[in-house]
């Protein structure tokens, strides 16, 4: 598995992998709300200004985007947004992957892989995940991992239409001084030995 930064050449691999996932991500991707009175309407941006976009703002330092790939195809989309420095040092990280590849690890493992670099090599202190109550494959992402739960953020992401609540996982480096990824390979290795070693 490959975590690497999004390219303006992944448009057609991108677009395949989410228009056939299109039903699937809906309930779970973020949308524009209407604009508010007098405000410019906002369309969803095409492929070419989304990378633009989040290049920009990698260029910023306020996001770090990727593309994951499995196996050798791009399969799925993380990004880590919101990026503050001062006495903060925080992220959050986004993510949706190819409904196809759900339940092999994939995503736990980019989100592991991720986290470890802005830890290590960026040197931010804390990432957050915030996920809607309602979409449990995306908290078994960051439980098996050990992010923290710490409450609810009412109507917080405009999502399918609607303000949406959603929960806040959080983590800090201090929590992984080994790596989130050396302990996700150590509870997967002790998830596959407590169930004979079958790889489920």
């Amino acid at each position: 598995m490959v975590l690497r930064p999004i390219k303006l050449r992944d448009q057609r691999a991108w677009r395949e992998v989410n228009r056939r996932n299109r039903d699937w991500l809906r309930p779970w991707e973020a949308t524009i709300p209407p604009p508010a009175a007098g405000a410019p309407f906002a369309q969803r941006p095409t492929y070419r200004q989304m990378v633009r976009h989040l290049r920009a703002e990698a260029n910023a330092g306020r996001m770090l985007p990727f593309v994951i790939e499995y196996q050798g195809r791009l399969v799925g989309q993380l990004t880590v947004a919101g990026i503050t420095w001062g006495s903060m040092c925080s992220g959050h990280v986004g993510y949706w992957v190819d409904r196809e590849v759900a339940g092999r690890g994939v995503m736990p493992t980019a989100v592991a892989l991720a986290t470890d670099h802005c830890f290590r090599t960026v040197g931010l202190h804390r990432m957050e995940v915030c996920i809607r109550p309602e979409n449990a494959p995306s908290r078994r992402v960051v439980e098996k991992l050990g992010f923290r739960e710490e409450g609810l953020r009412p109507r917080y992401l405009h999502i399918d239409g609607a303000w949406r609540d959603h929960l806040v996982y959080a983590l800090t480096a201090e929590e992984v001084p080994d790596g989130l990824l050396a302990r996700w390979r150590r509870a997967r290795q002790s998830h596959h030995g407590n169930t004979g070693n079958t790889g489920k």
